[in-house]
């Protein structure tokens, strides 16, 4: 499982595994055990949010993990509803604090929008403001990278043209049956890694037919073969889970799609979310 041991260079020369743990949907009394499992099987990249309420979990974990700090790369995420640079700079405190775990390796603005006005309202002016003090903390050293997570190109310009750093990372909703091209190659063209979360599309893709085919062609998992595709178009993915041998399994994707099943993937479109659609990420609303 090589995968767990190569990195990606952000652009201010941080190194990011590249391969993570999304921590979506792990309850803070199981997050603790669900990061251990995950370092004892290699990942050094652990996620979470904020939104998730389960910072105090994931923390406890790193530090009982049984590897150095430094070995670790951890993420967190300001809350979407946070537009206000003082609110920023009190939640960015409680991160820290939750997490104890002495710095923050990456932390982002979870939306450019309210959950509740997902791809709403204007809110430019707000995302500057918590731009600002995740630059602020950043400078300080208090975190190491800084980004945003479900921006589009005119949010992810409005923070280019009023900040002083670059965003880093851009953490979208990215998976065979939905890859957003244009907003790839315009990070792409300014040096912002793009991190894809849900690369199996919330367990949705499980059940697509024409997934399903290419996967037995390689002799792989439907995780397995979503996992690779991100890899392999230079993202860097989150999938979730709280099982180790799911953990195991998802990190098992040393192996090559041929170019014309990546275009095949590339151009497929898989977006039914079912009974996920009423999460705003799956719906666009």
């Amino acid at each position: 499982m090589s995968t767990l041991n190569e990195t990606y260079t952000l652009s201010n020369g941080v190194k990011i595994p590249k391969l993570g743990l999304g921590t979506w949907f792990i309850d803070d009394d199981k997050a603790a055990e669900a990061v251990r499992a995950a370092v004892g099987t290699g990942y050094r990249n652990i996620d979470t949010a904020q939104a998730y309420g389960n910072e105090r979990g994931v923390g406890e974990g790193i530090r009982t993990a049984g590897v150095a700090r430094e070995d670790l790369f951890v993420s967190t995420k300001l809350a979407a509803e946070i537009k206000d640079y003082d609110a920023a700079v009190t939640a960015i405190d409680e991160s820290l604090a939750k997490l104890d775990i002495g710095y923050v390796d990456l932390m982002l603005i979870h939306s450019p929008q309210p959950w509740n006005d997902f791809r709403g309202g204007d809110y430019a002016e707000g995302n500057r403001q918590a731009w600002r003090a995740l630059e602020d903390a950043h400078k300080a050293g208090r975190i190491r990278a800084i980004g945003v997570s479900n921006f589009l190109q005119s949010d992810l310009e409005n923070v280019l043209a009023h900040g002083t750093v670059a965003p880093h990372v851009d953490q979208v909703l990215l998976h065979a049956g939905n890859t957003p091209a244009e907003l790839l190659a315009f990070c792409e063209e300014r040096g912002i890694l793009v991190q894809a979360y849900s690369p199996i599309a919330h367990g949705t893709l499980l059940d697509s037919r024409r997934i399903k085919a290419i996967a037995e062609k390689y002799e792989v998992s439907v995780p397995q073969l979503c996992i690779r595709y991100t890899l392999q178009l230079g993202t860097q993915p989150l999938p979730k889970t709280a099982n180790p041998e799911h953990m195991r399994s998802n990190a098992d994707v040393d192996f090559e799609i041929s170019e014309e099943d990546m275009a095949t993937l590339r151009t497929l479109d898989e977006r039914d979310y079912g009974e996920h659609a009423a999460f705003p990420v799956y719906s666009g609303k």
